[in-house]
C-alpha cells in the first residue's frame, strides 16, 4: 500500500515539476512591436518635441531682429475749450486726426544679434539631443516593462503550477494517514506548504498586476501575449570601446558640446552690447484738422547712432554672468563625460552579472532536478519522508524562479548598455514606424517665414497636422 500511494502521489508531481511554462502562442507580439508602440503612444516624446519647435521659433524670433520694423499708429484727439479775450469769447474746440507709418532697420551693432541667432541655433541642437535623450529613456523604459511582464507572468504560471503539486500531495497524505502510513504530522506540513504556496501565488499575480499597470503606462496600452527575444542586441565590443563611442554619441554629452557653445556666443554677444549700434529710421504721415480744410503731410528718414555711456554697472554684470553661466555649463559637460562612463561601466557589470547568475541557475536546476529525482526514488523505497520531498519541489521551484529572472536581467542589461552608449533609439533598432525628424519644422522656420508667404502658409498645414491649429 505505502509504495502505490508514493507512487500515485510523486508521478504526476514529478511530471508537473518538471515541466515548463506554457508554450507562448505562435501570434505573440515581440519586443520590437512593444517598443514600436512605446514610442508612436508617447506623451513624454510628443512634449519634448513641442519643447523643440519651442526652441526652433527662438531662431526665428532672433533673426527677425535683423529685418525692417514696420508699424503704423493712428489717433484721433478732441480739443475743447474757449479764448476769453476783452472782446468777448470764442471757442477752440477742433479735432484732430492722424495717420503715419514707421520702419527702422538695424544697419550694425557689432554683430551682437548675428551672435545671438548663432547662440539659437546651438540650443536648437542642444534640445535635439535632450529630445534623443528622452526618446531612449522611454524605449528603456518600455524594454523593462516588457520584461517584467514576461518575468512576472513566468512566475504566476511556475506558482500555479507548484499550489496544483501541494494539492496533490496534501491528498496522497491525507490518503496516506487514512491507512495509518503517516502521521498527522505530515498531513499538517503538506497543509502547510499548501498554504505557503497559495501566499506566493498571490503575491506573485499582485506582481503581475503592477507590471501589467507599468507596462500600460510605459507603452500606451495593455499588453497581450509577449514572446522573450530570441538573441541579445548586437553590442559594441566591451567596456572600453563602449564608452569611446559614449564619449562621441550619447545624447547627453553632446547636449553639453552644444550648450557650452551657446554660453561662449553669449558672452561674445553680452561683449557687442557694450558697443554703439546704427539704426535706420524712416517715417511717413498725415495729419488732418477735421473741422477745417488744413491738413499736413510730413515724413523723414534718417540714420541714427546710440550706444550705452552709464547704465549702472547692468552690462559688465551682465557679461560676467555669461562667463559664470559657461563655466557652469563646461562644469556640466564634465559631470556628464563622467556619468556616461560610469553609465557605461555599471552597465557592463550587471550584463556579467546577470550571465554569471544565468549559469549558475542553469547549473542549479540541473542539480536541483537531480535531487528531486533521488529524493523521489527514496521515497518510494520509504527512505524519505514527505518533508523532504517538499523540500526537494520547493528547490528545484527556487532555481527555476531564479533562471527565469536571471536570463530576464540579462536581457534587460544588454539593453542598458544600448542606452548607456546612445543608441538605444528607433533608428538604431530600426523600429517598424515613422521616425520623428527633428529638423523639418526648424527648415521651415528658421527664416522666420511670415503668414502670408508661401512658405507660411506651408507651415499653417503642419501645423493643423500636428493638432496645433
Amino acid at each position: 500500500m505505502k509504495r502505490i500511494l508514493t507512487r500515485r502521489f510523486l508521478g504526476p508531481v514529478l511530471a508537473a515539476a518538471l515541466a515548463g511554462t506554457a508554450p507562448v502562442a505562435a501570434n505573440a507580439e515581440n519586443l520590437a512591436d512593444t517598443l514600436a508602440d512605446a514610442y508612436r503612444n508617447s506623451g513624454l516624446l510628443e512634449q519634448n518635441r513641442a519643447l523643440l519647435r519651442a526652441a526652433d521659433e527662438d531662431v526665428a524670433v532672433t533673426v527677425s531682429r535683423l529685418r525692417p520694423i514696420l508699424n503704423w499708429s493712428a489717433n484721433i484727439t478732441r480739443n475743447f475749450g474757449r479764448n476769453r479775450t476783452g472782446n468777448g469769447s470764442t471757442s477752440i474746440d477742433s479735432t484732430d486726426a492722424g495717420i503715419g507709418v514707421t520702419a527702422q532697420l538695424l544697419l550694425y551693432d557689432f554683430g551682437r544679434t548675428g551672435l545671438q541667432v548663432e547662440a539659437a541655433k546651438e540650443t536648437v541642437l542642444s534640445t535635439r539631443e535632450t529630445l534623443r535623450s528622452i526618446e531612449q529613456q522611454v524605449l528603456l523604459r518600455a524594454v523593462v516593462a516588457f520584461m517584467n511582464v514576461r518575468r512576472n507572468s513566468e512566475f504566476v504560471s511556475l506558482r500555479q503550477n507548484n499550489l496544483r503539486l501541494l494539492e496533490e500531495e496534501l491528498r496522497a497524505a491525507q490518503d496516506r494517514f487514512e491507512v495509518g502510513e503517516v502521521t498527522r504530522t505530515d498531513v499538517a506540513q503538506a497543509e502547510a506548504r499548501l498554504a505557503s504556496a497559495q501566499s506566493g501565488l498571490a503575491s506573485a499575480q499582485g506582481n503581475l498586476a503592477r507590471a501589467i499597470e507599468e507596462f500600460t503606462s510605459a507603452v500606451g496600452r495593455q499588453p497581450g501575449p509577449l514572446r522573450t527575444p530570441q538573441s541579445l542586441p548586437s553590442l559594441a565590443g566591451g567596456v572600453d570601446a563602449s564608452k569611446t563611442v559614449a564619449l562621441r554619441n550619447h545624447p547627453d554629452i553632446l547636449k553639453a558640446q552644444h550648450d557650452v557653445a551657446a554660453a561662449e556666443l553669449a558672452i561674445k554677444a553680452a561683449d557687442a552690447a557694450t558697443r554703439p549700434r546704427v539704426n535706420l529710421n524712416a517715417r511717413a504721415g498725415v495729419e488732418d484738422e477735421w473741422s477745417g480744410g488744413d491738413y499736413v503731410r510730413s515724413g523723414s528718414i534718417g540714420v541714427e547712432i546710440t550706444g550705452p555711456i552709464y547704465q549702472g554697472g547692468q552690462l559688465s554684470a551682465l557679461e560676467r554672468q555669461a562667463v559664470a553661466r559657461r563655466d557652469a555649463v563646461r562644469g556640466g559637460l564634465l559631470l556628464a563625460q563622467l556619468a556616461v562612463q560610469q553609465e557605461v561601466g555599471n552597465a557592463y557589470a550587471d550584463l556579467r552579472a546577470a550571465r554569471a547568475s544565468r549559469e549558475a541557475s542553469q547549473e542549479a536546476v540541473r542539480a536541483a532536478t537531480v535531487a528531486f529525482r533521488g529524493v523521489r526514488e527514496e521515497a518510494q523505497l520509504g527512505a524519505r519522508t514527505t518533508l523532504d520531498v517538499l523540500d526537494a519541489e520547493q528547490a528545484l521551484l527556487d532555481a527555476r524562479t531564479n533562471l527565469i529572472s536571471a536570463e530576464i536581467d540579462v536581457y534587460i542589461a544588454a539593453y542598458a548598455i544600448l542606452s548607456s552608449i546612445g543608441q538605444l533609439t528607433a533608428r538604431d533598432l530600426n523600429l517598424a514606424v515613422q521616425t520623428y525628424d527633428p529638423a523639418a519644422y526648424y527648415n521651415l522656420v528658421k527664416t522666420a517665414p511670415t503668414e502670408l508667404s508661401p512658405q507660411g502658409r506651408q507651415l499653417d498645414r503642419v501645423l493643423r497636422s500636428l493638432g496645433k491649429e
